[in-house]
């Protein structure tokens, strides 16, 4: 079995529910990626801010910027995040991830263990692994 701790990315990048939206946004955008974890101090998954979470915020910037004002803070990934996350243990089946990608449209899942967040995995990690893994492939081959 392959598992996904084989391929999972380890060097991620994190929210916290409070963190203002815009800075979460900024964190998408400057890092060109399309989603972040959202976790609590001790790094239990409690959601996930995507592009699509807060693509809403294009028609509502007037009326959000005015609440801001009148309630004297500012918006916050609680506002926007996904909730109900789908998420593997580093020990799961990496085809099972793969299923899950395919059946749904999301871009990224999540990788816990004991409960703590502990990796991500993108559609783009598990292409290139297919392409590692035909160079390996191939690489066998000539030998």
């Amino acid at each position: 079995m392959l598992e996904a701790k084989t391929i999972m990315k380890t060097n991620l990048i994190t929210v916290k529910k409070e963190t203002p939206i815009y800075d979460a946004i900024e964190l998408i955008s400057k890092n060109k990626i399309t989603g972040l974890p959202v976790v609590n101090d001790d790094m239990a998954l409690v959601g996930v801010v995507s592009e699509k979470d807060v693509l809403h915020l294009l028609n509502d910037l007037d009326s959000l910027m005015l609440v801001d004002e009148l309630k004297g803070s500012v918006a916050t990934v609680n506002d926007f995040m996904t909730q109900k996350v789908v998420s593997f243990d580093e020990d799961d089946d990496l085809f099972d991830i793969c299923d899950v990608l395919i059946e749904n449209n999301f871009r990224r899942v999540p990788i816990t263990s004991k409960g703590k967040l502990v990796g991500i995995i993108t559609r783009a990690d598990i292409v290139a692994y297919i392409l590692q893994l035909k160079c390996k492939d191939k690489q066998n081959a000539a030998l």
